[in-house]
């Protein structure tokens, strides 16, 4: 039976972050917690499923004895049917306290639904890697391995930063042409050379991970007019273009001027950089007619909890207030710092 005080559990993981949100089902945020990214494909299960069990307990711990009445669970790096079967295997204890992911699936299933209601759409993700998918009304969907090189993606995050220091390690040497990011780019991580940078790296002086945060400097400098830089933003923008278009027009969808929302969202494309936006809109217009370009940036975990209530048959209004939940400060404050 249905109570009152019943809440459904949503959760988004990503490559840098994960929530995990504890909704009624009147739209009321009951509970949410954050923690460090939980793409399985990246981080294996052996990190992500701890991961994951500590954000969720946090919630759980939060909403007492309450009853969960389902819980919709949206990881990146689910994008190939081995993966999916890995992920319920290494969800299935979340049984034990009624909370087996009814639903388990991409995260850009989520990004989708926080953009728009249309059964046509399309959705692509550009933040720590890049994503995309498109659907039909009959159910039939296209998406992509998403393996990064071996299945021919181009971008994301952290390969754009990796571009912005092989780019100014080859201006350094002067295998390459010049450019703006031999300076910047050891400037914005404090060190005095690209040398420098790269025998941090090497050494294990500095952390990989530091590479996904040239990606805001790539900008920087072709914001500034650096033709290196703004080539490789060019050539994020036309992969942009390509993915989720060709995911369109293997559904047919959008080439005879119909509308069709293309929901993109992730840390690259919600900065809405001029660079990257005006080219993503001039390019879709001239290859997918009816495209409709939709910039999403709330949280992922929007489109991963309006999914579960509207499971449950949460009306309009149930799920108006949990939008302005999360896109308000209420949201933010309820959020544990990112460890």
């Amino acid at each position: 039976m249905t109570a009152p005080d019943d809440v459904v559990i949503a959760v988004d993981g990503g490559g840098s972050k994960t929530d995990v949100v504890a909704i009624a089902l009147d739209g009321t945020l009951v509970a949410h917690a954050r923690g460090p990214g939980t793409n399985p494909q990246s981080r294996g299960w052996a990190i992500a499923g701890p991961a994951l069990d500590d954000v969720r307990s946090r919630v759980l711990d939060a909403i007492g004895t309450r009853a969960v009445r389902t819980t919709h669970v949206y990881l990146a790096g689910l994008d190939l049917h081995d993966e999916l079967v890995a992920a319920e295997a290494a969800l299935a204890h979340w049984s034990v306290d009624g909370g087996a992911p009814a639903v388990l699936d991409n995260d850009l299933f989520a990004l989708l639904r926080a953009g728009t209601l249309s059964p046509d759409a399309a959705a692509l993700v550009c933040g720590t890697g890049i994503n995309a998918l498109a659907v039909r009304a009959d159910g039939a969907t296209v998406r992509y391995p998403a393996l990064g090189d071996v299945s021919g993606d181009w971008g994301g995050g952290a390969y754009l930063g990796n571009r912005a220091l092989w780019h100014a390690a080859r201006a350094d040497d002067g295998r390459g042409p010049a450019t703006a990011l031999a300076d910047a780019v050891p400037r914005s991580l404090g060190y005095r050379s690209v040398r420098d940078v790269t025998e941090a790296l090497h050494f294990g002086r500095l952390d990989h991970g530091a590479i996904a945060r040239l990606c805001p400097v790539l900008f920087d400098v072709a914001g500034a007019g650096d033709a290196v830089a703004r080539s490789v933003v060019e050539r994020q923008a036309e992969e942009i273009v390509v993915m989720a278009s060709v995911a369109l027009e293997r559904l047919g969808l959008g080439m005879a001027g119909a509308p069709v929302p293309v929901v993109l969202g992730g840390g690259v494309l919600a900065a809405r950089h001029p660079l990257l936006v005006d080219p993503v809109i001039a390019g879709f217009a001239s290859r997918v007619p009816g495209a409709v370009p939709t910039w999403v940036t709330a949280p992922p975990v929007l489109g991963a909890g309006l999914a579960a209530l509207e499971s449950v048959g949460a009306g309009p209004r149930a799920l108006e207030r949990y939008r302005e939940a999360v896109l308000g400060r209420e949201f933010a404050s309820t959020a544990a710092p990112i460890p």
